[in-house]
């Protein structure tokens, strides 16, 4: 099993669940987060006033799945995600060495 995490914009969030879902992905978490990385954030204008936004808006997609699932999860995720532009997001995986369904007690894959 295998962690997936995705740092994606905002505005991709359906595109990538209809792509997740499309690819047989059952659940996935979203978490509201804020960084930055080559964008360097940007300036605004607010009421006349100029100010440096360094922290952007992005949603953090943590999505547990079994190994044969991996490949097609993550390139769900790149292809929804992908705009061409600096701040597309990024994807991390990580091990998953356990995960248990509270509910029944299911453990591993089955929790999933």
């Amino acid at each position: 099993m295998q962690l997936v995490i995705a740092i994606i914009k905002p505005s991709k969030l359906t595109d990538v669940r209809d792509a997740l879902a499309a690819v047989g992905c059952r659940g996935m978490t979203v978490t509201e987060v804020r960084g930055f990385g080559r964008q360097q954030g940007h300036t605004e204008l607010y009421r006349g006033a100029e100010y440096r936004i360094d922290l952007l808006p992005k949603l953090r997609l943590d999505i547990a799945v079994t190994d044969p699932q991996l490949n097609a999860v993550i390139d769900a995720i790149v292809e929804a995600a992908h705009s061409g532009q600096t701040g597309d997001g990024k994807v991390f995986v990580m091990p998953l060495l356990q995960a248990i369904r509270i509910r029944t007690g299911e453990i591993n894959a089955n929790a999933i």
